[in-house]
């Protein structure tokens, strides 16, 4: 499994994709409505890696200020060939990119760090369903050719994928 450190949004922006994952499922395609976990939520992955350490957490919990800034989930974009990932890109303003930069550097020596995530190398985005089928593509944009969807970074939280756990690093706003 994984560990990550992910943004959440403030509560308007959580509504408007899980809109999105609903009008993808109840037209039958693969969705994020599927995972019913309360834990499961629209967010942008900032960090991951196979392990992160306690020490990084605390570290992380100390440095990482409350994020409250505005977020742009813009165009789709696909991960992926015959099945693949259908998410929203996140536009990344100066302060996004500042953010996960610092998550980064406080973060990059636990364990199997993936080359993605990297400065430089990572594509903020927002995932709206795994596995889609390539020929489902033209059907699910076309039920999601909404417009952008603007709204506010509200916290930072830490999942552990093997303890399927969460918490959050950063008070609400």
């Amino acid at each position: 499994m994984v560990q990550s450190v992910e943004l959440l949004f403030d509560e308007a922006t959580d509504v408007a994709v899980r809109a999105e994952w609903q009008r993808l499922w109840d037209a039958g395609l693969p969705s994020r409505t599927r995972v019913r976990a309360m834990s499961n939520r629209p967010h942008v992955t900032l960090f991951a890696a196979r392990h992160i350490p306690t020490e990084i957490d605390e570290l992380l919990g100390r440095q990482i200020a409350t994020p409250s800034f505005h977020v742009r989930l813009g165009g789709l974009v696909m991960f992926g060939s015959g099945h693949v990932t259908l998410s929203r890109l996140v536009v990344p303003s100066r302060a996004l990119l500042s953010l996960h930069r610092t998550v980064f550097d406080l973060a990059e020596r636990a364990a199997e760090v993936p080359p993605h995530i990297r400065p430089g190398e990572w594509t903020p985005h927002v995932t709206l369903a795994r596995r889609l089928p390539a020929d489902q593509i033209a059907d699910a944009a076309r039920l999601l050719d909404g417009g952008d969807i603007i709204g506010r970074a509200s916290v930072v939280r830490r999942w552990d994928g093997d303890a399927k756990r969460e918490w959050v690093l950063t008070a609400p706003p």
